[in-house]
């Protein structure tokens, strides 16, 4: 195999969980030429974390006073370094995050300063997650939250509704209610060759415009 020289392609996938990033993942790795790793918050999380230190970057908005708290940006700067050190090495990396700390979010944006870093908001009505939630298992380890028999959407959903699109500056959005995650990931592919340069990460690192 040829030597990697230039720096691999990074895709940012942000979005609530159950929003269908980590299908969109499954479709960029079989889909997309070249090698893509698949270094995402569930995989540092479910496979790289001690069990004691789980569920690490797996918090939950509004759990700031949860023991683990302090380590999630540490986690979080480990995990986007490794992101930087798989692209320097000529690898491309897909990455599926939750973002709802918009301070962690360019402090993260940061460490990927000259990378090509493509950075796309996944989008999805809270009735469609929730259908996706109560279709699957109740709980927090191996599961998800589910609503309650009365309809009520718990808190923490909410949360996760309001927070992770903030401050929504993106390279492109896709609403995977409307598109497959195989048509989502083909609108990724078609940005990557059409679009202009992607310049939300740099952007956000540079802190010149917020939405919040």
């Amino acid at each position: 195999m040829a030597q990697l020289t230039k720096p691999g392609q990074i895709v940012i996938l942000n979005g609530a969980p159950r929003s269908g990033k980590s299908s969109i993942v499954i479709a960029i790795q079989e889909t997309f030429e070249g090698i893509w790793m698949n270094l995402g918050v569930d995989v540092f999380v479910t496979e790289v974390t001690p069990m004691r230190y789980r569920p690490g970057m797996g918090l939950r908005p509004g759990e700031e006073g949860h023991r683990l708290a302090p380590l999630v940006p540490t986690l979080y700067e480990a995990m986007y370094e490794s992101i930087a050190a798989h692209s320097r090495a000529g690898l491309n990396v897909v990455t599926d995050v939750g973002h709802y700390d918009e301070t962690l979010l360019r402090n993260s944006a940061r460490r990927l300063s000259g990378l090509p870093v493509l950075f796309v908001g996944i989008r999805c009505p809270i009735e469609v997650i929730m259908e996706r939630r109560n279709a699957g298992q109740a709980g927090r380890e191996g599961g998800y939250l589910t609503g309650s028999a009365s309809g009520e959407i718990p808190a923490p959903i909410l949360r996760w509704q309001r927070q992770v699109h903030i401050p929504g500056i993106y390279d492109l959005e896709v609403d995977t209610s409307l598109l497959t995650p195989m048509e989502s990931a083909t609108a990724i592919r078609r940005r990557l060759d059409d679009g202009p340069p992607p310049s939300a990460f740099r952007r956000l690192a540079e802190g010149s415009e917020s939405l919040s």
